[in-house]
């Protein structure tokens, strides 16, 4: 049996960022992780999925070429299986910056899968066999979470995929299926699209992405629809087709599909993780109640971060809840003030929500400033122009509440939005900060003025006095 000071279960980017922080003040210390090394993110998530992105992107533009004056491009190709071995190439790049974090650690790095046995003991099956205890005087839980995939569709044995396998694939069939109109199914169904293949998008939700605006979520309907069919508000059932095909039905119609990429979300690694033994009260999805400012769960020596605890499954939100878990586990309970939430699609136009979403203010009077990008002088002039801007803001003192967006470069303006509504500015004083011209955050200062008429009754000075 071992005994150390702090137990960090899982090494992904939440347990990563926790090691990180303990590291710089002590040694006494274990890490476990069950399966591969090197985040979702780096591995399965963010990072591969973006360098297809690019290929896709860079692809599509051929058809904008001759407006440019630029001839050819009828000429381009892809070649899929290259396109797929630089992804891989990209995100194997990544991982082995991530893997630099654990592969030194010696004994302190243990592989395998933990199991609670009080809030203090842990039960290691080791990879290569037997058991290990381990005794902690505190515990990061940080074990992540997996893809769903209905039980009945492992049937269907490799062509159904998750984008755990995704970007394994050496090659991809022409007719694809994504099931789960999310960011990720969003964002992968436009690429695949992108890239030639014959893409079917299917959503139980009435949404796309993260968006709730009912203005901003039909401008995505039309824009995504125009590039491959979207089947909203119907679940999806599975069938056998001719040929080794899947029949896709979603209740008012039938496809036959090569291949299905299941977006469905994904669900906390808890089973078998003995999370009952902690003597607190569990939910519907074996989950402890915590203190999200805290991560610590109830009165016990146990902190709960990451994915894992149902939350936000965002790297960046992962990254700070490891860094509260160890702080606390460290240095004991600070309730930390989160950042501003921000969400955002790697699509085309790019989608983002900032703060307080349409639906969360949904039983509040606020103002709203819209702006159609088609209109925009640098979107114009780039061939981008298309998508709408809406900002949400209190009424009364003008403070800024939050946004959601489909416009070009949303991760540019999302970022300015989320830093003023952290700040807790007013239209006002964000109509005073400098907007260069010809740039596309014009557009966001042409959705501000007319929201603060709204707010104000009459448009603000724009420079400050002194």
């Amino acid at each position: 049996m071992r005994k150390v000071r702090i137990a960090i279960l899982g090494a992904g980017s939440a347990g990563l960022t926790a090691l990180a922080q303990v590291r710089k003040h002590t040694d006494d210390f274990v890490i476990v992780n069950h399966g591969a090394y090197g985040t979702t993110c780096a591995r399965v998530g963010c990072m591969p999925s973006k360098a297809l992105i690019q290929a896709a992107d860079d692809y599509h533009r051929r058809h904008e070429l001759d407006t440019l004056g630029i001839r050819g491009g009828e000429g381009l190709s892809v070649d899929l299986p290259a396109v797929l071995q630089r992804v891989r190439d990209y995100r194997d790049a990544r991982v082995a910056g991530v893997l630099g974090a654990t592969d030194k650690l010696g004994e302190r790095s243990i592989a395998g899968r933990a199991r609670l046995d009080g809030p203090q003991r842990i039960v290691v099956a080791l990879a290569g066999g037997g058991e290990e205890v381990v005794e902690a005087e505190q515990i990061i839980i940080a074990t992540g979470t997996r893809p769903v995939v209905p039980a009945p569709w492992r049937a269907f044995g490799d062509r159904v995929l998750t984008t755990d396998e995704l970007f394994e694939q050496p090659d991809l069939p022409r007719r694809i299926a994504v099931i789960g109109l999310g960011v990720i199914g969003l964002e992968l169904g436009q690429a695949l699209a992108r890239l030639g293949l014959d893409v079917a998008g299917y959503e139980m939700r009435e949404t796309l992405g993260p968006l709730t605006d009912p203005v901003v979520q039909a401008e995505a309907e039309r824009l995504m629809g125009a590039e491959f069919p979207l089947h909203l508000g119907r679940a999806v059932d599975l069938g056998e087709g001719v040929g080794g095909a899947i029949v896709v039905d979603d209740g008012e119609g039938q496809r036959e599909v090569d291949m299905v990429l299941a977006a469905m979300g994904r669900r906390p690694n808890v089973d078998g993780l003995g999370l009952e033994t902690l003597g607190v009260p569990l939910d519907d999805r074996g989950l402890p109640e915590f203190d999200r400012h805290t991560l610590r769960v109830g009165e016990l020596p146990v902190f709960i971060t990451g994915d894992v605890n149902g939350e936000l499954q965002i790297l960046h939100e992962a990254s700070d809840e490891g860094f509260v878990a160890a702080w606390n586990a460290l240095h004991g309970p600070t309730r930390f003030r989160r950042r501003v939430g921000l969400a955002i699609a790697f699509s085309d136009p790019q989608i983002a929500v900032v703060g307080q979403s349409y639906a969360e203010l949904a039983d509040r009077d606020v103002a709203v400033g819209e702006f159609d990008f088609s209109k925009q002088p640098r979107a114009l002039a780039m061939l981008q122009a298309e998508g709408r801007l809406r900002i949400y803001a209190e009424r009364g003192t003008g403070r800024l509440l939050g946004a959601e967006m489909l416009i070009p470069a949303a991760e540019h303006i999302g970022h300015l939005l989320a830093l003023a509504v952290q700040r807790e500015m007013s239209v006002a004083e964000l109509l005073t900060l400098p907007f260069y011209h010809p740039v596309l955050e014009e557009g966001l200062r042409s959705a501000l003025r007319p929201l603060a008429k709204e707010v104000y009754g009459e448009a603000p000075l724009e420079l400050a006095s002194i």
